[in-house]
């Protein structure tokens, strides 16, 4: 059984790049292209783990994560912001808002997957070596 991973991201060219680093590295992957789209994904594939941009239409990164904690079948799932946002004082504003962690664009495909899987909880690395 593969991990599953939610993407929430609107641009194409970062959401088809997310998806095949995690795809081959046998993630199962989810995509939402708005915010609403994106709680909806959660809620229905209860993934283990999101990957948010902050830059998003109608509703911004901060207020999806901060939606998605709200939901407690969700709590526990670790959101990395992966976001071009790179101003003084962006990551705290991820973290404050729910995000596990934060990934600086553009990413970097040979470090990615082991950065993301940084912000994974005790229990779920071992899962992911289980597998």
């Amino acid at each position: 059984m593969k991990l599953k991973a939610l993407i929430i991201e609107d641009n194409e060219q970062n959401m088809y790049m997310l998806t095949f680093l995690l795809e081959n590295n046998n993630y199962e992957v989810f995509q939402a292209f708005n915010g609403l789209d994106g709680i909806k994904a959660a809620i229905e594939h209860s993934p283990d783990v999101i990957l948010l941009d902050i830059q998003l239409p109608q509703m911004d990164g901060y207020q999806i994560a901060k939606e998605l904690r709200k939901k407690s079948d969700l709590q526990h799932i670790p959101i990395v912001a992966v976001t071009s946002h790179a101003m003084v004082g962006d990551r705290e504003k991820a973290m404050e808002s729910g995000a596990t962690g934060y990934i600086e664009k553009p990413i970097d495909p040979d470090n990615f997957i082991q950065r993301m899987e940084s912000y994974f909880s005790e229990e779920l690395q071992q899962r992911k070596i289980r597998l």
